[in-house]
């Protein structure tokens, strides 16, 4: 099955790294090792008054770092294997950029599409108090996110349901991240993990070195991009390569097929047309072609931003991209990995390109649990220092600035632009340090460097911890 094909890729990439560590082996043990699993299943009203039995899922993985801090997946497909790999990942992941977080993963077994909007709020309140039941939630001990089928209506739900079963505790807002603005959620959350994605390329492709190794010329200009799945990473990893990286979006996959088009797609435009017609299919100027093959097509670099186990064995040897880049969680499997490696293809490894999401989402919890947004203690004192220093210069240059110049140097920032340089900021800080890993340790590719970065950091961590009995 592909949920027990991605939990042992997730075991044989850690097994890989943790090859090139100098931690011991028990310690090494515990960093894989998932810390405590909850499974359970509860009775849900369907609308028409009937009763159907759920079942659900949360792992915390790792307790190194509290809380822990991991999605919510509402699929038929999740599974518990799949929650505990994911949840590992979101340990590594954690670590890899810097955030204070262990790692955590939810999954209900509904299909969101096929629900209507009310059994789906009864669901998501009944897991939450399932959890509040046996403390898998809370600000300092697990804060869930939005996931594969969840966004940011599923996130009010829970701190709605949480503030009125725990009323009297502090912070009660940060047991969940993800929220809607009005129910103290920070702007640039939506998007973030499709940016960090951009982030993350332009990190590494602007490296001349990398570049020429690939054939390629420096940075994201003029690259053929083809995208698996147009939901929110892959709609705003697209965007921002498209309209800040001068990449060419030439084909897109989604569950209904596949479109190309070599001459370049306008992503808004063709998410627009999705959400007019249900479907890429059919979009003006482009071929309609089967989704799966268009994975196999000519192009510098292909994300896979939709679901684990995309790139296997199978279709590996026909994969012409230059770059992998790992939008979603796991997909390419450690078969489909080794092969492509094999051929000189450069994988991003997931671990560390769609980090922009929790790094976003610390940024949330931090802004509930202080009470304040981050722009209101800055913004005035720039605005004030930024006036000062252009009445400087406009009086020792003689010459004054236009009304519009003027304001765009004066105006302090704002929340949003706060939040994007310092997602900016960690996505480009992380892949230094991985580099420096891969090339000092001599290591086979990104994604081991990027997994024993995270795997010694988190033993480090533990290895000052007492050892009880």
């Amino acid at each position: 099955m592909s949920e027990e094909a991605f939990y042992e890729s997730v075991h044989a990439y850690f097994d890989r790294a943790a090859l090139y560590s100098k931690f011991d082996a028990g310690i090494l043990q515990q960093v894989k090792d998932c810390n405590a699993i909850y499974r359970m299943k509860f009775p849900v009203r369907e609308d028409d008054g009937s009763i159907r039995v759920v079942e659900a899922f949360r792992a915390e993985h790792s307790y190194h770092r509290l809380p822990t801090k991991g999605g919510i997946r509402f699929s038929r497909m999740v599974s518990l294997n799949e929650t505990i790999a994911l949840a590992s990942l979101m340990t590594y992941k954690c670590a890899l950029v810097g955030v204070p977080f262990g790692g955590a993963k939810g999954g209900v077994k509904i299909s969101p599409s096929q629900e209507s909007e009310g059994f789906r709020e009864r669901v998501t309140r009944r897991y939450t108090a399932e959890l509040i039941r046996k403390n898998f939630i809370g600000p300092d001990i697990d804060v869930p996110a939005p996931d594969y089928g969840t966004g940011e209506k599923e996130m009010g739900w829970i701190v709605d349901t949480y503030k009125n079963i725990r009323m009297n505790e502090p912070n009660i807002y940060a047991c969940v991240t993800g929220k809607p603005l009005a129910m103290q959620g920070i702007p640039g959350r939506t998007q973030a993990t499709g940016q960090g994605v951009y982030f993350g390329l332009r990190s590494c492709l602007e490296r001349p070195e990398v570049a020429k190794k690939l054939g390629l010329s420096p940075g994201l200009a003029g690259k053929r991009v083809i995208l698996q799945g147009l939901g929110k990473v892959g709609y705003y990893a697209a965007k921002h390569l498209q309209q800040d990286g001068g990449a060419v979006i030439v084909g897109v996959s989604e569950q209904e097929g596949g479109i190309h088009n070599p001459e370049g797609l306008d992503i808004p435009a063709l998410f627009a047309h999705r959400q007019e017609t249900g479907s890429v299919l059919d979009y003006p100027g482009a071929e309609n072609v089967d989704r799966a093959a268009l994975l196999e097509y000519s192009c510098d670099i292909l994300i896979p931003a939709a679901l684990e186990n995309q790139i296997t064995a199978e279709n590996a040897p026909r994969i012409q991209a230059k770059v992998i880049a790992e939008a979603a969680n796991g997909p390419v499997d450690q078969a489909g990995d080794a092969i492509l490696c094999q051929r000189g293809c450069l994988v991003i490894p997931d671990l560390f390109l769609n980090a922009g999401g929790v790094t976003v989402s610390y940024f949330e919890w931090l802004k509930n649990r202080a009470g304040v947004s981050f722009d209101r203690m800055i913004s005035r004192h720039e605005e004030i220092a930024n006036r000062n220093m252009v009445a400087a210069m406009e009086t020792l240059t003689g010459q004054t600035l236009s009304v519009s110049h003027r304001d765009s140097l004066i105006h302090g920032p704002d929340e949003l632009r706060l939040v994007v340089s310092a997602l900016e900021q960690t996505m480009i800080r992380a892949y230094d340090r991985i580099h420096e890993v891969w090339l000092q340790r001599d290591l086979p590719d990104l994604r081991t460097a990027a997994f024993l970065l995270s795997i010694e950091r988190v033993a480090e961590s533990y290895s000052h911890h007492g050892i009880f009995p």
